[in-house]
């Protein structure tokens, strides 16, 4: 990994404003791990892969030492091979930083799901479980709470995909959300694949539209983003967070950037997604 992307004695700050509706967006940096390494996919692809880090915790550390409260930690070994594999990475990060997780790969069956919250995930993202085993996801809503349960919408060419994003499911992206957002889950990642870890711009278009359909969602987008500017932008739709991978890694927006951003005036969205009295009540 390069220490000039990521480094704990980073001091450049930016002041620009951030523009959101009433709140500004969580930044949430998105971890991949293959081998214990942390590692990012272009467009998902496990031959397009470049590692940044042997060591993930010194990574959270560096993340929180900035400000940043909340890591998307994803097992890519589990996500295609249907189990976890990297449960002591996500306990070691777990007890040694404050970070709120939210864990995503290879996670199947109510034991899995168990072990993950043990490990210290405050969520977990539910993907290929929410396509192949619908009743799972609605049972560990019931189990767990919605607010623990975020649903992962992997989209390519409209339609959902699985397994490590090597599957095309067939499920349109609008019947998925609607299935389960009337199943009372209120958090959604909607990453375009296409565009993940290209560095060449988010959905835009994608996540206004969602944001009208669905006005009560907590959208998380992923996917494109390279730039704060880019931020303010997603801020403008009005979604609850925005997930940045390899912009963060090869210093496209550096980590003091992202700090200024996060100490600026406008208040960010609960950072355990869970509503207030008022959302509830809407």
């Amino acid at each position: 990994m390069d220490t000039n992307c990521i480094n704990r004695k980073d001091n450049q700050a930016s002041g620009t404003p951030s523009r959101g509706q009433g709140t500004r967006p969580e930044i949430i940096p998105a971890m991949d791990i293959i081998e214990g390494r942390c590692v990012r996919l272009q467009q998902g692809r496990y031959d397009r892969q470049t590692t940044y880090s042997d060591s993930p915790l010194e990574v959270a550390r560096i993340f929180e030492d900035h400000g940043i409260t909340r890591l998307h930690l994803v097992d890519l070994e589990g996500a295609a091979l249907s189990g976890v594999v990297h449960l002591p990475i996500l306990e070691t990060i777990a007890t040694k930083t404050n970070l709120i997780i939210d864990f995503g790969g290879g996670v199947k069956t109510d034991e899995d799901i168990r072990r993950v919250f043990d490990a210290g995930a405050q969520q977990v993202t539910a993907g290929s479980i929410a396509v192949t085993s619908p009743e799972t996801v609605a049972r560990w809503t019931s189990t767990y709470g919605p607010d623990r349960i975020i649903l992962g919408a992997d989209v390519r060419d409209g339609r959902i995909a699985t397994h490590g994003w090597k599957r095309d499911s067939g499920q349109e992206l609008l019947g998925f959300l609607d299935h389960y957002l009337g199943l009372g889950l209120r958090t959604v990642i909607c990453t375009d694949i296409s565009r993940d870890g290209m560095l060449n711009g988010s959905s835009r278009t994608l996540y206004a539209d969602l944001m009208k359909q669905f006005p009560k969602v907590r959208l998380i987008a992923s996917g494109g983003v390279h730039s704060i500017d880019e931020v303010r932008a997603l801020a403008e739709l009005g979604v609850f967070g925005v997930i940045i991978g390899r912009a963060i890694y090869e210093g496209a927006i550096p980590l003091a950037e992202i700090r200024d951003f996060m100490e600026q005036g406008l208040p960010a969205p609960d950072a355990t997604g869970t509503q207030s009295e008022e959302e509830q009540n809407a």
